[in-house]
């Protein structure tokens, strides 16, 4: 049955009434005219249903995400997004405003008035202005690790053996320096033995990782591995006055190397999703990412990495974080992860090629059944205009809609480079993770040297002390060690106190325990079990009946095994917290 506009225009004004506090993204276009009371919204409580936001270069796609980004900061949400081109550093100028932005706000009933949020420019190393976000290598892990190298499987494989024999042998890895240090030690005549016993890792496969390594380094990559480490629960702080803040990342210097961002961001993710408790369906997202240049991110991936990609997207939901990609077409998404993606802002495709016209028809089917011609539609879309469909408050997809968007309130454009860095200078983040730390790791304890942070590349042969003679080996655990770790295994997997009782740990005379005294160069040991862990029912309590402390077992043991399977998936390590 076709409708006339007025009740189409009807159907949408129906099919985008909520309850709860919404993102107003526009007004409905139908047969040519805006429809200001066909409001397009999209409800807060299914931002972590995730969204593609996708379209032709020049369409708008920046200024939707900043849109959006500045409605969440309103409602409390914070934000992490990048900043590519260095446009959206004016988020934190009003803008000035102008005849034409008052007509097209007019016209779509937005009530608008020039505004600036509360927002915390970060950068990868310090490269560029922003607070430096940095990340230690064992932290970042094997399998992203290799994504940002290009290895193939193989060598991929290869290096999650170079993890595993550090982690084994407590040689910690914090930046490149350290990670070189132990293959350069697994090659040389010492560690012989030590790479016989890993199996699999051949000689030229850790030349070939090395060299990867190298090139990291040449292109000043090692200034983002290392410490002060970044805590992701930064990102989730809010303003005083109850606005979100919204983390912007820099990155108009890292243009040659936009996989490293890509991958930066699923570590973020990753990170987020180990330390965050299962909140369910809440009222609003905790915080809410976007992806930019998304296509990046699954460009020549493994399929081991795509899959770890579509488990931490279909999890982390449950977290409070929802996730937006943001590319040009749904086709740079994989299918697995395009599946999870509820809510779609599709600008305008451009059809000049074959490949085009593929794209456009792919995209077509991916939309619920409309009044719209949709194919029509997505070719002759201006800039500001986009094809909408949102998941509703029951899970339904909403009426599809092409809607004429909303207009920020603040600058469309980069801010004066004097106000970023003031911003910069002000943060209190800067004096806690400005500081770049040398700790105790894997290159020291190989080489034996004492290094400055900034002048790790010395020179000193594999394998080998600064005096020339071999690394010690490593002490054999006692009882009270196999005890200590047993007690952490049942910590972690069950989040509670463990139960098993302590065994003495007085080390035996003349022993290295019994020597050795805790240094500010030595490690800090690692942590075991959740940071801030539930207090446990008594059995005194009146409330702590049996099927109660059940229940209360299983959730604490399916969070931690949650956290566990994501550490597993990316094989990162647990973390230090300040």
């Amino acid at each position: 049955m076709v409708r006339t506009p007025a009740e189409h225009a009807a159907a949408i004004r129906q099919g985008y009434s909520f309850d709860g506090p919404v993102i107003h993204l526009g007004a409905a276009l139908v047969d040519g005219r805006v429809h200001p009371d066909a409001a397009v919204r999209l409800p807060l409580a299914m931002m972590n249903r995730h969204g593609l936001i996708s379209g032709a270069t020049g369409t708008g796609k920046t200024i939707t995400l900043q849109v959006i980004a500045e409605q969440l900061s309103a409602h409390g949400v914070p934000v992490f997004l990048a900043d590519i081109k260095g446009d959206l550093t004016g988020l934190s100028t009003p803008s000035a405003g102008s005849t034409k932005v008052a007509e097209r706000t007019a016209g779509v009933g937005q009530d608008w008035k020039p505004s600036a949020y509360p927002v915390e420019y970060f950068s990868l190393g310090g490269d560029g202005t922003g607070v430096p976000v940095r990340a230690r290598i064992s932290d970042f892990g094997p399998l992203l690790l290799s994504r940002v190298m290009e290895l193939n499987e193989t060598q991929e494989s290869s290096l999650q053996l170079v993890f595993y024999y550090a982690d084994k042998n407590d040689l910690e890895l914090y930046n490149l320096a350290d990670l070189r240090a132990v293959i350069q030690f697994l090659v040389s005549d010492d560690g012989k033995e030590a790479l016989e016993n890993l199996g699999g890792l051949s000689k030229a496969t850790a030349g070939v990782i090395l060299r990867e390594l190298v090139s990291l380094e040449a292109q000043g990559m090692d200034t983002f591995f290392g410490e002060t480490e970044f805590d992701t629960a930064e990102l989730l702080r809010t303003a005083g006055d109850g606005r979100g803040i919204i983390s912007c990342l820099e990155l108009s210097s890292l243009q040659q190397r936009p996989l490293l961002f890509s991958t930066f961001m699923m570590w973020l993710i990753a990170d987020l999703f180990a330390e965050l408790p299962e909140v369910g369906d809440a009222e609003q997202p905790k915080l809410v990412f976007f992806l930019d240049e998304a296509h990046l991110l699954f460009r020549d991936a493994s399929k081991a990495f795509l899959q770890s990609i579509a488990t931490t997207v279909r999890l982390i939901r449950s977290k409070g974080v929802g996730i937006f990609f943001v590319t040009q077409t749904p086709r740079d998404v994989p299918a697995d992860v395009l599946g999870q993606l509820a809510n779609r802002v599709q600008h305008a495709l451009r059809a000049f090629t074959p490949e085009d016209a593929k794209a456009l028809k792919s995209t077509v089917s991916t939309f619920p059944v409309s009044d719209y011609d949709l194919e029509e539609v997505l070719t002759s879309a201006g800039i500001g205009e986009a094809v909408v469909t949102v998941m509703n408050e029951q899970g339904a997809p909403t009426p599809v809609a092409w809607t004429r968007l909303c207009s920020p309130g603040s600058t469309m454009g980069p801010s004066p480079a004097a106000t970023v860095r003031a911003i910069v200078d002000g943060s209190s983040l800067l004096p806690v993770y400005g500081p770049v730390v040398d700790s105790r790791s894997a290159f020291e304890k190989l080489t034996g040297a004492t290094v400055p942070a900034g002048s790790r590349s010395g020179s000193v042969p594999a394998g080998t002390t600064a005096d020339g003679s071999p690394p010690q080996s490593t002490t054999p655990p006692t009882p009270a060690d196999i005890d200590a770790e047993a007690r952490r295994i049942e910590e972690t997997i069950l989040g509670r106190p463990s139960k098993r009782p302590a065994r003495p740990t007085s080390p035996a005379p003349g022993s290295q325990e019994s020597m050795s005294v805790p240094g500010p160069d030595k490690a800090p040991p690692r942590q075991s079990g959740p940071r801030n862990p539930p207090p446990s029912r008594t059995e005194s309590s009146p409330q702590g009946t049996d099927n109660d402390a059940l229940k209360d077992l299983a959730l604490q043991a399916a969070s931690a095994l949650g956290r566990e399977l994501v550490r597993g998936l990316f094989g990162t390590r647990r973390r230090r917290r300040r």
